[in-house]
């Protein structure tokens, strides 16, 4: 019993310290909260739960403000997310959907979730090395010229010219199609390409068209552009905390330039949709102890080919960025499976 109204006493400090950016104090608690219990009750719970480190007092005769270890246990006994309104849900589909390639929607990602959260948004490019071969195509441009495209499971197109050693028939050009398709279709990359290198001949003919293509293909499935690549947005919420300016939004401001720095942030990507939270010191770097990361992997399917999310203060609305953070990597999923 003691312990339950111990952690309604941490929520609601939890939820006012965010909302106000003011230390709490018992009156105001009970006042707003409406916890059935006398301010002195309410008292002797801050101080068991300031004994044991959930939340410290700032200043002599202010109020409590939590610590990480709260901020934590708060997260951890969440018993429901904010639900998203049927209005933003419907703002994230109608932004999300009006993306007309992947870029497109990595940017439009990471505006979304700034606007969402109002906090800085991070969105990793598709990894490629993780990626499968939806589709080869080879369009003939001219007797002795294609048009290589290759679609992965991202999203991703890459288009490639090849220029053939002799002119190439539409039954050769059919068969060639065929053998690259039944080689390379649903395998990841690496194994793609090693696969298509299997059906170039050994002694090839003058006039075979299988090595010119195949070298093509395998060029643009190596092209590591996007690996270390990512989109962030919304850096002016930063403006909202000010107050902590030195040991939170400094750190980050600098971190922000370091695309490294963001991707080791936020992690590996999490499957079946799970958003992870990590508070405080739980990050990978010290000089960002007071920064909160709350990220999802997504992908197309069961896959998660990379990793989206917010960072900033540790004083969030954890609630709300969670459900929206889980809310715009389910619709990017749905969107690279439906491609």
């Amino acid at each position: 019993m003691q312990e339950d109204r111990r952690l309604a006493v941490l929520r609601a400090i939890v939820e006012d310290y965010v909302s106000t950016e003011e230390p709490v104090g018992s009156k105001a608690l009970v006042e707003r909260h409406g916890l059935g219990v006398s301010p002195a009750t309410v008292r002797n719970d801050m101080a068991v739960l300031e004994e044991e480190g959930f939340i410290t007092q700032p200043h002599t005769s202010a109020g409590r403000v939590p610590t990480d270890k709260g901020y934590r246990l708060f997260v951890d006994r969440l018993t429901t997310v904010k639900p998203l309104s049927t209005a933003e849900r419907r703002a994230i589909s109608t932004f999300l959907d009006g993306a007309v390639d992947l870029d497109d929607v990595v940017q439009r990602s990471v505006r979304l979730l700034s606007q969402l959260t109002r906090q800085v948004a991070v969105v990793q490019y598709p990894t490629l090395s993780r990626s499968t071969v939806r589709h080869v195509e080879l369009v003939a441009l001219a007797p002795a010229r294609l048009l290589v495209v290759l679609i992965l499971s991202t999203g991703r197109v890459e288009q490639r010219l090849v220029e053939l050693p002799a002119d190439l028939g539409e039954e050769a050009l059919a068969s060639l199609r065929s053998r690259l398709l039944l080689a390379v279709t649903g395998r990841v990359i690496a194994e793609a390409a090693a696969a298509a290198r299997e059906i170039v001949p050994e002694h090839p003919d003058a006039g075979d068209p299988t090595a010119a293509v195949v070298e093509v293909l395998t060029e643009a499935m190596s092209d590591h552009r996007s690996d270390q690549r990512v989109a962030v947005g919304g850096a002016a919420n930063l403006a909202r905390y000010g107050d902590s300016f030195d040991s939170a939004v400094r750190p980050l401001l600098e971190a922000l330039e370091e695309h490294v720095v963001l991707l080791k942030l936020l992690g590996e990507a999490s499957s079946g949709g799970t958003v992870t939270v990590r508070i405080g010191a739980e990050g990978p770097y010290e000089q960002l102890a007071s920064t909160s990361v709350v990220s999802s992997g997504y992908g197309p399917g069961e896959d998660s080919l990379a990793t989206l999310g917010i960072v900033g203060p540790t004083r969030m609305d954890y609630p709300g960025t969670i459900a929206a953070v889980r809310a715009v990597a389910r619709y990017v999923s749905r969107i690279l499976d439906e491609a």
